[in-house]
C-alpha cells in the first residue's frame, strides 16, 4: 500500500500535475478556456474544406480563403499585442470568446463566399485547425506570469495536452454528428456542415464565462529590469538636446542648415522631430524588448516563420481534404482517424515536461519534432490507407511535444516585462507565415500536384529543426525566478535549467 502511494506521489510530481495544482484556479481557468476553443477548432477542422467544397468553391478559392483568414489573424494579433497588457488580458480573452460566437453564427446561416470570408477575417475562425489566432499568445503570457521557471514547463505542457485532448474529442464528435445529420431525411451534406458551427457558438460562450471567473492575478504587472541595461524608451529617459554623453555642449557639431532655412528654424524642427520619433518607437512593441533579448528572438522568429509556413501548407484541415480526395474517406472515418491522432498528441505532450527537465528545452523541441517532420515529408508516398494513417499518427503524435518547451524557452530568454510583446509578435509572425501556405497548397491541389505540398513542408520543417539545434543548443537561460517578483537571476546553461 505504501509503495502504491509512493508511485502515485511520484507520478503526481513527475508529470507536472503538482505544478498545475500549486499555481491556482486562474491557471486552471486559462487551460480550460483554451481546451474549449480547441474543441471547436478540432470539430470544424474536420469539415471546413469539405464544407467549402460542398458550396462549389474551387480548390484555389479554398486556399485563398484560408490565406485571407490567417491574414485577418495577423492584423488581429497586431492589435491585441499593442493593447493586451494595457487594456487587460481578461478583456481580450473575453472578446475572443465573443468573436467566436459571432463567427459561428455567420457560418451557421450564410453561404456567400464574401460574407463568410468577412466573418472569418474579422472574427475568430480556425480554417486550418491550428491555434494561430492572437489569444494564444495572451494565454501563454498569462501562464508565464502565473508560474516560475521551475513550474512553467509543466504547466505549459498541460496547457498543450488538454487542448490536444479537446481537439480529439471535438473531431470525434464532429465526425459522428455529421454522419448522423447526413442520415436524416431531407438533410444535405451542406446543411449538416452548417449545423456544426453551433459548436463554435457554445464553446465561445463557455470561453466568455470562464474568462469572467478569472482574478486580477492574470493581469500584467509593471516590472523594473534588474541587473541589466534597459533601453532608453523603457527607462522613459530623454537626452537633453545640445548635450553629449560626457556633459559637453555639442551645439558646435550641428551641421549647417540648408540654404534658405534659418539655423534656429532647423533646430526647432529637429527638436520637434526627435520627441516624435522617440514616442513612435516607444509605442512599438519592439521598443519594449531589450537589445540582449532581440539578438535571440530575431533568430528564433526567422526559424519559426519557416516552420509556420510549412504548417500552413499542410494544416490538419488540408490534410483531411487530401485524405478524403485520395482515398474517398467518409466524415465519420476521418473523424475517427483525426480523433485518434489528437489523442496520441495529448498523450505525448504529457511527457514534454519530464523530457524538458532531463534533456533541456531545445533538445526536447528538436528530438521530438524531427520524426514528425520526416513523417510529413514521406506522407504522400504510401498508396495504402494503413501506411498513410501510420505516418499521420507519427506526425500528430509527436508534433506538439515542442510547444510547451518552446513557450518556456521564449519566456526564459526574455525579461518578464517583455513576454507579452515577444509572444504577441511571435504569434503574429507565425500566423503571417502560415497565411501563405494554404494558397500555395490550393494552387498545387488545383493542378493535381497536392502531394508536392507535403514534400516541401517536410523539408522546411527539417530545416527548422536543424537550425534550432545549431543556434540555440548551448544558449544560457535565466536559471531561477522568484515566485513573488519574477526577478531574473544569474544565468546558467539551458541543459542545466532543464534538470
Amino acid at each position: 500500500m505504501i509503495s502504491v502511494q509512493r508511485l502515485v506521489r511520484w507520478l503526481y510530481n513527475e508529470f507536472g500535475i503538482a505544478s498545475v495544482y500549486r499555481t491556482g484556479p486562474d491557471t486552471w481557468l486559462v487551460i480550460l478556456a483554451r481546451t474549449c476553443r480547441m474543441f471547436a477548432f478540432g470539430a470544424i477542422s474536420l469539415i471546413f474544406a469539405l464544407f467549402m467544397s460542398s458550396l462549389d468553391f474551387s480548390d484555389v478559392r479554398i486556399g485563398l480563403f484560408m490565406t485571407m483568414t490567417l491574414a485577418g489573424d495577423v492584423v488581429l494579433s497586431l492589435l491585441v499585442a499593442l493593447v493586451a497588457d494595457r487594456l487587460g488580458r481578461r478583456r481580450i480573452l473575453f472578446a475572443g470568446g465573443l468573436l467566436m460566437v459571432l463567427s459561428g453564427a455567420a457560418f451557421n446561416v450564410f453561404e456567400n463566399y464574401w460574407i463568410l470570408l468577412f466573418a472569418a477575417v474579422v472574427g475568430v475562425v480556425s480554417a486550418t485547425g491550428g491555434d494561430f489566432g492572437p489569444f494564444r499568445s495572451v494565454e501563454e503570457s498569462t501562464l508565464s506570469h502565473l508560474t516560475t521557471l521551475r513550474t512553467r514547463s509543466d504547466v505549459l505542457s498541460w496547457y498543450v495536452t488538454t487542448s490536444s485532448l479537446g481537439s480529439a474529442v471535438g473531431t470525434e464528435i464532429a465526425g459522428r454528428l455529421v454522419g448522423v445529420l447526413r442520415g436524416l431525411k431531407g438533410q444535405t451534406a451542406t446543411g449538416a456542415y452548417h449545423s456544426m458551427f453551433w459548436v463554435y457558438i457554445v464553446m465561445g460562450t463557455m470561453t466568455m464565462v470562464l474568462t469572467l471567473l478569472m482574478s486580477d492575478r492574470c493581469e500584467a504587472t509593471e516590472a523594473v529590469p534588474t541587473g541589466a541595461k534597459a533601453t532608453e524608451p523603457l527607462l522613459g529617459a530623454e537626452r537633453q538636446v545640445g548635450a553629449s554623453d560626457d556633459g559637453r555642449d555639442d551645439s558646435r557639431d550641428v551641421q549647417a542648415s540648408p540654404v534658405g532655412v534659418r539655423p534656429e528654424t532647423a533646430s526647432q524642427g529637429s527638436l520637434r522631430a526627435r520627441p516624435l520619433l522617440r514616442r513612435l518607437w516607444g509605442a512599438s512593441r519592439l521598443a519594449q524588448i531589450s537589445p540582449e533579448s532581440r539578438s535571440v528572438v530575431y533568430q528564433l522568429w526567422t526559424l519559426l516563420t519557416i516552420d509556420s509556413l510549412a504548417d500552413g501548407m499542410v494544416s490538419y484541415t488540408l490534410t483531411n481534404y487530401y485524405l478524403a480526395r485520395k482515398f474517398r474517406l467518409s466524415e465519420s472515418y476521418l473523424g475517427d482517424i483525426m480523433s485518434t491522432s489528437y489523442l496520441l498528441m495529448s498523450i505525448s505532450t504529457v511527457f514534454a515536461g519530464p523530457l524538458a527537465r532531463r534533456l533541456g528545452l531545445v533538445n526536447t523541441m528538436v528530438f521530438t519534432h524531427i520524426p514528425s517532420s520526416a513523417a510529413v515529408l514521406l506522407f504522400p508516398i504510401p498508396r495504402s490507407v494503413g501506411l498513410t494513417i501510420a505516418l499521420l499518427f507519427i506526425r500528430t503524435g509527436l508534433n506538439n511535444m515542442d510547444q510547451a518547451p518552446r513557450a518556456a524557452f521564449i519566456a526564459a530568454v526574455v525579461r518578464p516585462e517583455e513576454r507579452t510583446a515577444v509572444m504577441g509578435i511571435t504569434g503574429m509572425l507565425r500566423t503571417l507565415a502560415s497565411a501563405i501556405g494554404p494558397s500555395l497548397t490550393g494552387f498545387l491541389a488545383g493542378t493535381d500536384r497536392f502531394w508536392i505540398a507535403f514534400v516541401v513542408a517536410g523539408a522546411l520543417r527539417i530545416g527548422y529543426d536543424i537550425g534550432l539545434f545549431c543556434l540555440f543548443v548551448g544558449l544560457k537561460l535565466d536559471a531561477d525566478e522568484s515566485t513573488d517578483d519574477r526577478v531574473a537571476s544569474p544565468r546558467r546553461s539551458e541543459e542545466e535549467v532543464g534538470n
